[in-house]
């Protein structure tokens, strides 16, 4: 019969062992960490303007999704109301309600704001502007501006591009374009946004 005996050296790890496979352990635990903060510090700028262009991405949608759905406001003024290269002002039920809004997407700077003013009153409609119901901010380091590019431009029903001279009812297309870098002198560079959108409610059949 064989007998097994008792053999010391199948125990656990000793002390010595334990403080060696810690000290390792730490060590990787150190590098991994190290790792992945010099990793985000160094892709800090790429992580912040993808950020800020998903945004821009945002807003864009915003804007062309408005503009299409522009309407007569309750009061019976014409649809569109404000044409300027960083500013158009509109009329649109932008919330699919029983009234229509004013709304005002505004380049500020390097900042695109969107404004909301809602229609009171029920014998006599008006639109206060001095102070708007609901502010957003879309983007913000748009370089439009720093570039002399134009945020909004403006066609007419034969897809010329409106002069100086056009009016309000003589637009049928608007065109936004934004651009958004949040650090021009720094690479990855600029991204740039162009959309367009008809507005629907008044092309002619």
């Amino acid at each position: 019969m064989r007998i097994l005996r008792y053999n010391r050296s199948t125990k656990g790890l000793t002390l010595v062992e334990m403080l060696v496979v810690l000290g390792i352990y730490s060590i990787l635990l150190v590098a991994i960490g190290t790792g992945i903060s010099a990793f985000y510090s160094f892709n800090a700028y790429t992580i912040a303007q993808a950020y800020q262009v998903y945004h821009a991405r945002t807003g864009m949608q915003s804007v062309v999704r408005d503009i299409r759905e522009m309407t007569y406001a309750d009061d019976g003024t014409f649809p569109l109301e404000v044409m300027t290269a960083s500013r158009v002002g509109f009329y649109s039920d932008i919330d699919r309600d029983a009234s229509v809004e004013y709304v005002e997407y505004v380049l500020n700077g390097t900042v695109l704001n969107k404004y909301v003013y809602n229609a009171t009153g029920t014998t006599a409609v008006v639109y206060n502007t001095s102070t708007p119901d609901e502010t957003y901010i879309l983007s913000e380091y748009v370089q439009n501006e720093g570039q002399g590019i134009p945020m909004f431009t403006y066609y007419d029903g034969t897809g010329s591009l409106a002069t100086a001279s056009s009016t309000v009812t003589d637009i049928r297309y608007v065109q936004a374009e934004i651009i958004v870098n949040i650090d021009p002198i720094r690479d990855p560079g600029e991204f740039k946004l162009v959309s367009s959108a008809a507005l629907r409610n008044l092309l002619e059949n």
